[in-house]
């Protein structure tokens, strides 16, 4: 029998879920589509995002999430009952939860999110830094007294942190983060070619051109959207070349906060990121040249985490999982992380 205790990246693109026993067990967008007229929810994740661009007017389709923070408190609280029946079934029991949040939000924001995950079902609920979660998730020993930096790029921030005995000791979050690409990528090709994309067309372009660092070799992509002269159907060819102008402002804004923690770091703790490099988590690091960019920049190596789509989720999950219930209040964030790579 699985244990019904399970963390959850609430991320603004997308919900990851992770189940003790089963490891991630759900990935889906963090959309959810409402008919105006009823305020009824018709659709949530996969079968919502698919309407994006393509609903009748009635239907509205909405993120609930923006920028890290809910936007929606309702249909957030919706959308959480709704991922959470569809992993746990119609289990009786309320789970445990450890939810994630960005590293700067506010203590209203913060609130906000807990109270929205009990809402929705959970009979308790942890909050976790995401970069903290991040850096779990991707095999990092947070408990030693050791400098590790993480920068975890999701969908609405990009929180960068410099991490040892168990805490961030430096940390910043930034607004721009993988949707910020898609802004970008939608606004360039709108200026040059006077063509109007949507949201997916901009992200298959991220996925499949995108880069942020100059390639060797040219590549390039066909994409449709409508010309705002003509009104008509459009197809265009984007360069990897365009994409680079496109998204050299955003990417150089990341590699600036970086620096900025890295001045703020102390010299012991610095001297560690040199040696073990910066580890790169989320769906935003997965852009083609960051890595290099960020070394070229910074003189650190940057190295992409294993399964960088689900460190944060993952590192939700093992906290839940050896947060044990029955351990005393007074036990600390430290001794309990200390557990998971004990038993690693």
């Amino acid at each position: 029998m699985f244990s019904s205790d399970i963390g959850i990246d609430l991320g603004t693109s997308s919900v990851l879920i992770y189940i003790k026993g089963q490891g991630i067990v759900l990935k889906e967008p963090s959309v959810v589509a409402v008919d105006r007229n009823t305020n009824e929810v018709i659709a949530v994740g996969e079968k919502a995002r698919k309407m994006i661009g393509k609903a009748p007017a009635n239907i509205n389709v909405v993120r609930p999430l923006r920028e890290g923070v809910i936007s929606d408190y309702n249909i957030t609280e919706i959308m959480l009952k709704y991922f959470i029946k569809k992993v746990l079934g119609k289990s009786s029991r309320r789970p445990r939860i450890a939810v994630c949040v960005p590293s700067e939000v506010t203590e209203v924001e913060k609130k906000a999110v807990k109270d929205a995950t009990k809402d929705a079902g959970a009979r308790e609920v942890f909050v976790i830094e995401e970069p903290i979660a991040a850096a779990i998730g991707s095999g990092i020993d947070i408990t030693r007294a050791c400098g590790s930096m993480i920068v975890d790029i999701g969908g609405g921030t990009t929180d960068i942190a410099v991490i040892s005995l168990g805490g961030a000791v430096v940390k910043s979050s930034l607004k721009i983060a993988g949707d910020n690409f898609d802004e970008a990528i939608i606004r360039y090709i709108r200026k040059k070619y006077n063509v109007l994309i949507g949201e997916k067309s901009a992200e298959d372009l991220k996925v499949n051109v995108g880069t942020v660092y100059k390639r060797s070799a040219s590549v390039n992509m066909d994409i449709r959207g409508r010309n705002l002269v003509t009104g008509l159907p459009n197809t265009i060819n984007v360069t990897s070349e365009e994409m680079f102008e496109a998204l050299k402002e955003s990417a150089s804004m990341m590699i600036e906060t970086i620096h900025k923690v890295l001045e703020k770091t102390p010299p012991e703790l610095a001297s560690d990121i040199y040696e073990r490099g910066i580890v790169m988590t989320g769906g935003g690091a997965l852009i083609y040249g960051l890595d290099k960019a960020i070394k070229e920049s910074t003189g650190i190596n940057a190295v992409l985490a294993e399964d960088a789509l689900s460190c944060v989720a993952l590192g939700t999950g093992k906290y839940i999982e050896y947060n044990n219930k029955f351990e005393k209040a007074e036990n600390s964030f430290l001794q309990k992380i200390s557990q998971l790579f004990k038993w690693r």
